[in-house]
């Protein structure tokens, strides 16, 4: 199997579900992820991108849209044998790419492996940062009151369109300002 390239990297359909489920639910059976189901991944599959080498997927990642400036990027799964081949990699950096072309601000993973996300310039941050995933998907997670997933963040550089000069404006976000959720004290 060859380093993976971004060209071999593409958005995922509806074909692709079987094997991506089975890439996620054998890390799922480890306790690593957490399972998906058919009509999960039916429902989410425009978040998805994949990593084929020839006819076999060797890995999938999605970047899942929070707020109007920042996504998640998760479900990021390599087969075993295609790791430290550039599939990750080459995942994150579509993924990225994708979110730049949508101007998002920020993009941020809950991770066991977090030195690989700081080879791609994710930095630690407190899961306090991160409430909308911390309400949304983490309640529904076996390991929700012990989780020892590491948060990390990436902040972008936003274009923002071009002048009447045909420049282009850009800016490195430096504070990412993300909604917080408030717990109600009605019981």
């Amino acid at each position: 199997m060859s380093i993976l390239t971004q060209a071999a990297v593409r958005k995922a359909g509806m074909r692709d579900i079987p094997p991506i489920l089975t890439l996620i639910n054998s890390y799922a059976a480890n306790g690593i992820m957490l399972p998906r189901t058919e009509f999960e991944m039916s429902e989410n599959i425009r978040d998805f991108s994949v990593a084929y080498d020839g006819a076999n997927l060797v890995g999938c990642g999605a970047l899942h849209f929070y707020t109007p400036t920042t996504a998640e990027v998760r479900s990021l799964a390599v087969l075993p044998e295609a790791k430290t081949r550039g599939v990750g990699r080459a995942l994150v950096s579509a993924l990225e790419e994708e979110a730049v072309d949508n101007n998002l601000e920020a993009i941020f993973a809950f991770t066991y492996v977090p030195q690989f996300f700081a080879r791609l310039g994710f930095e630690e941050v407190e899961r306090g940062e991160l409430p909308l995933k911390a309400w949304k998907d983490c309640l529904r997670c076996p390991k929700f009151q012990n989780c020892d997933e590491i948060a990390v963040l990436k902040r972008l550089t936003v274009t923002y369109g071009t002048s009447q000069e045909g420049f282009v404006s850009t800016r490195t976000s430096g504070l990412i300002q993300l909604p917080t959720v408030f717990q109600s004290t009605m019981r």
